[in-house]
């Protein structure tokens, strides 16, 4: 059955369009608006048990100050089973947990969801071999692909 989860978890994720960034960022386009795509994500997010802990909305900090940003969201969720083997592994990877997600508007209009590659943070925190990384990489990659899901 996880087999299965994930065969079309990365099936979904091939029809997503999906770019990976240099710097370990993973996007895919979203053919939601920015509102209805962090909406999903939420829901994603608590469907699997996860704790949210934060959901900050840059476009209104954006506001407080005078300026204009397109939409613009972060949400940091988690929880300590997924990331404590990951700390297991390289304890300075704490820098980089809880998970993160951002969904932001281009200037085309195009919505993105993106989030931190798992393997990228392991690899930075010297521990490129540790099993968690692909784990979270699994579990992230499930959640992207049901967001993005028409």
């Amino acid at each position: 059955m996880q087999s299965l989860r994930l065969l079309l978890s990365l099936t979904l994720l091939a029809g997503a369009t999906l770019a990976q960034a240099a710097d370990g960022l993973v996007t895919l386009k979203s053919p939601h608006d920015a509102a209805r795509t962090m909406a999903r994500l939420v829901q994603q997010v608590e469907q699997r048990g996860l704790s949210l802990f934060a959901r900050i909305d840059h476009a209104a900090g954006a506001a407080r100050i005078g300026r204009q940003l397109r939409p613009t969201e972060l949400l940091i969720f988690g929880n300590p089973q997924g990331g404590t083997p990951l700390l297991d592994c390289a304890q300075s990877a704490g820098i980089d947990l809880p998970l993160k997600a951002l969904v932001w508007e281009d200037a085309s209009a195009q919505v993105w969801l993106g989030y931190n590659d798992p393997a990228h943070i392991a690899a930075r925190h010297g521990a490129a071999d540790c099993p968690a990384a692909a784990q979270l990489q699994q579990a992230l990659a499930a959640i992207a692909a049901a967001v993005v899901a028409p």
